[in-house]
């Protein structure tokens, strides 16, 4: 008989953790793209379900799954193991293992920066992914329309879409220089950062696979936002622990009220039912979520802005200073999207809740029916090890020396 996950307590914790993860990020990706397609454009509820259903279908409600799935993985194991580490570190020599609201709060903060660096990638293809789910498939494709009058650009710019009335515009303008070269023209359209300047970038939907945006908008596009991103986790991260944390503690405290005698420890008040540590849980994910949704909105609209590879090399070369106040360059905030933070924040706050919520209830779940499993095993090896012992201790009366045994063990008694 095989021990389940054999002798790694590690392993069970980390099975455990892969399923609540992966539960609660198929259960609140519906409300994750309804929130994501709202906070970009100024639609109701209702006008965004609508556009949804035409568009794509309720197949469309997961669009970028994948992605979410593959980002949670290494992002919440990131946040719970830098925050375990940390609290594991202001626990040592400490006479009991109470962790201080400030203590979890920098634990919290930290952990949520780590988490940020690790999602920022996979939040940006499901961003686009949902984005793309409320757009109609177009008839035409226009890159075949740029192949034909743009050959160096389809190479370099892919997806890019020039705007050709500002093209015309701009070769009326330069026909009245005294022309020098046969094909003054088609000498232009081999420079790309030439065309740059004539028309606009194509739309995020357009730019979701992650060879698409490497292409376009090189290696950097993939951690675009993670300024904000950054903020918007450390907030979170800091609020949530810390609001679970003083949750946590006052639930021990009511705990040691009633108990007679009065523990000496506030840890020997035992521990909180994993049902009401989930309700922590989805109370600190909302108050958490209130607290960093403006920096998630940021984030959001800076991950759906495609800016192509030679228009950043431009803006580096130019010196391009970022726009907005001090605390909006620090933080990521673009000046235009200032009467637009607290979009959705509603819909936010209750993804959040329930999905902590049910992160929780499902790791204590999933790791309450591994030790059934294994006490169970346990229980079946002792069963299995006493039946074989007293077959090899029970003297045989077949033979002869098990008649002298028993003859032996009937005169001792």
């Amino acid at each position: 008989m095989g021990k389940p996950l054999g002798d790694s307590v590690f392993a069970g914790h980390a099975a455990a953790g892969v399923a609540a993860i992966t539960a609660s990020a198929v259960a609140v990706h519906p409300l994750d793209t309804l929130s994501a397609t709202g906070s970009q454009q100024k639609m109701g509820l209702g006008q965004v379900v609508d556009r949804l259903m035409s568009a794509s279908g309720p197949a469309g409600l997961y669009s970028g799954i994948g992605w979410s799935v593959l980002g949670k993985l290494p992002g919440l194991g990131a946040r719970f193991g830098t925050y375990e580490l940390l609290t594991a570190f202001y626990k040592d020599g400490k006479e009991d293992n109470y962790v201080s609201y400030s203590e979890a709060m920098l634990a919290g903060i930290a952990a949520g920066a780590v988490e940020s660096v690790l999602c920022t990638p996979f939040e940006l293809l499901k961003l686009r992914s949902q984005v793309g789910s409320v757009k109609p498939m177009k008839a035409t494709d226009p890159a075949n329309i740029t192949k034909v009058a743009f050959p160096l650009l389809s190479k370099l710019l892919p997806g890019y879409v020039p705007d050709i009335r500002v093209w015309n515009s701009s070769v009326s303008l330069l026909s009245n220089l005294s022309p020098k070269h046969p094909d003054m023209m088609g000498a232009l359209k081999q420079h790309p950062w030439m065309l740059t300047g004539s028309g606009k970038p194509p739309l995020p939907s357009d730019v979701q696979v992650p060879s698409r945006v490497i292409a376009l908008e090189g290696w950097g596009a993939l951690w675009r936002g993670l300024r904000p991103g950054m903020t918007r986790d450390c907030v979170f991260g800091g609020m949530f622990f810390s609001t679970w944390q003083f949750i946590h503690t006052a639930m021990l405290t009511w705990s040691a009220v009633n108990m007679n005698p009065q523990p000496s420890k506030l840890e020997e008040a035992g521990p909180v039912s994993p049902f009401a540590s989930s309700l922590a849980a989805g109370f600190s994910g909302v108050v958490a979520a209130a607290a960093s949704h403006t920096f998630d909105t940021a984030k959001s609209r800076s991950e759906c802005t495609v800016i192509p590879k030679y228009i950043a090399m431009e803006r580096r070369l130019l010196k391009w200073k970022v726009p907005g106040n001090w605390i909006e360059r620090k933080t990521g905030i673009s000046p235009a999207d200032r009467n637009v933070l607290f979009r959705g924040i509603g819909q936010r706050m209750a993804r959040s809740g329930f999905a902590s919520f049910l992160l929780v209830g499902s790791y204590y779940f999933v790791i309450d029916q591994f030790l059934i499993q294994g006490c169970l095993f346990w229980y079946q090896a002792f069963v299995e090890e006493i039946t074989s012992w007293r077959a090899r201790t029970t003297p045989n009366a077949n033979t002869v020396e098990g008649q002298k045994e028993a003859k032996l063990l009937s005169l001792g008694s």
